[in-house]
């Protein structure tokens, strides 16, 4: 899956620079950037403690951390209107080169993890596996995210007018 960069990230000189996930509810970029306060209020109200600040002090959700539980305490605290309730969450799973099914280690950490059932594995030859990741059943909660050994599990920006990865 590729995106392209924000006007904001081409301005700023960060065009390779990965996008990383907003809280639940957030707006669109240039949006979510000038309602933010970054007053940390999203943060402190996530019973999961997953979200953190970005380099420029914005909170993003950190997979790594754990998975998010989509409860909204995020977007109940926020009293600017960055985080609004019923929002889509636009982002998904997805493996990068680096996993380890793809180069022969059986590993399956991402297909245990996930609730949904969106990952499943489709054999290759010479005893490899492909991770395939169900879009439409992905929720991008992150919990695959966290226990791959090999850090090969990201969240992406998910378009759903966009073809399927498969």
């Amino acid at each position: 899956m590729t995106s392209s960069p924000s006007r904001r990230a081409i301005l700023r000189g960060k065009v390779n620079e990965r996008p990383h996930p907003r809280p639940i509810g957030a707006l669109a970029p240039m949006a979510f950037e000038d309602a933010c306060t970054q007053c940390g209020d999203c943060a402190r109200a996530c019973p999961e403690e997953i979200i953190l600040r970005d380099a420029e002090g914005y909170p993003v959700l950190d997979p790594r951390a754990g998975a998010c539980t989509f409860c909204g305490a995020c977007t109940e605290a926020c009293e600017t209107g960055a985080l609004i309730a019923g929002q889509p969450f636009p982002w998904r799973a997805a493996a990068e080169p680096n996993c380890l099914s793809l180069n022969g280690v059986q590993c399956r950490a991402c297909e245990d993890q996930c609730d949904s059932s969106a990952i499943r594995f489709r054999l290759l030859p010479g005893g490899s596996a492909q991770p395939l990741f169900d879009d439409t059943a992905c929720t991008g909660c992150g919990a695959c995210v966290a226990p791959c050994p090999a850090g090969a599990i990201a969240l992406h920006p998910f378009n759903p007018t966009e073809p399927a990865q498969c």
